[in-house]
């Protein structure tokens, strides 16, 4: 398991843990980040992600990316 927030640029990668308190948990999954999702890091910008999710890009900041694990 590695920290989405230090996952590669360009690589899709499968949730498989998400750590937080429930509200966090939630928005995430509002989002749609939820374990057994694949998602692909499109790009870094000053220490935020930008993220592909489904058909969508999602922006967070990397201490939010730090509560998502994924698999390598």
């Amino acid at each position: 398991m590695l920290p989405l927030a230090m996952a590669d640029e360009g690589t899709s990668y499968e949730i498989v843990k998400i750590t937080g308190r429930d509200e966090t948990r939630r928005r995430l999954a509002e989002m749609g980040l939820v374990v057994g999702e694949e998602v692909t890091v499109m790009n870094s910008l000053a220490g935020n992600l930008i993220l592909q999710v489904k058909e969508s890009r999602v922006a967070l900041d990397r201490a939010l990316c730090a509560r998502i694990m994924v698999k390598v």
